[in-house]
């Protein structure tokens, strides 16, 4: 996903938060790039997270996991409301040829 210049993708575990951050740490990912419920991943770091084990999943399947895996964190609906929320990338769908994301286990 575009974003400020760079290209970004949603890391997410459907296993647990500690292999998850454990994964980031092992990519250099710094702990602020931590959303509620993914890392945002940038595109320098997209090759070894592959290389690593990770797995490239379209974005809807990205939410299927993670709610499967009790590991869904939504935003909450007042900030929502609020307007407090901030759009960060890959929320907006990136369609079925482009990955959104890579997900580990």
């Amino acid at each position: 996903m575009p974003w400020r210049g760079r290209l970004w993708s949603h890391l997410i575990s459907d296993v647990s938060y500690a292999e998850l951050h454990a994964f980031a740490e092992l990519l250099g990912v710094p702990r602020r790039g931590f959303d509620r419920d993914h890392y945002d991943l940038p595109a320098e770091r997209f090759a070894v997270a592959v290389w690593l084990g990770a797995t490239v999943v379209p974005s809807r399947e990205i939410v299927r996991r993670l709610h499967a895996a009790g590991l869904r964190r939504p935003k909450h609906r007042a900030a929502r409301a609020s307007g407090e929320a901030v759009q960060l990338p890959g929320q907006v769908g990136a369609g079925p040829v482009r990955p959104a994301g890579v997900r580990l286990g």
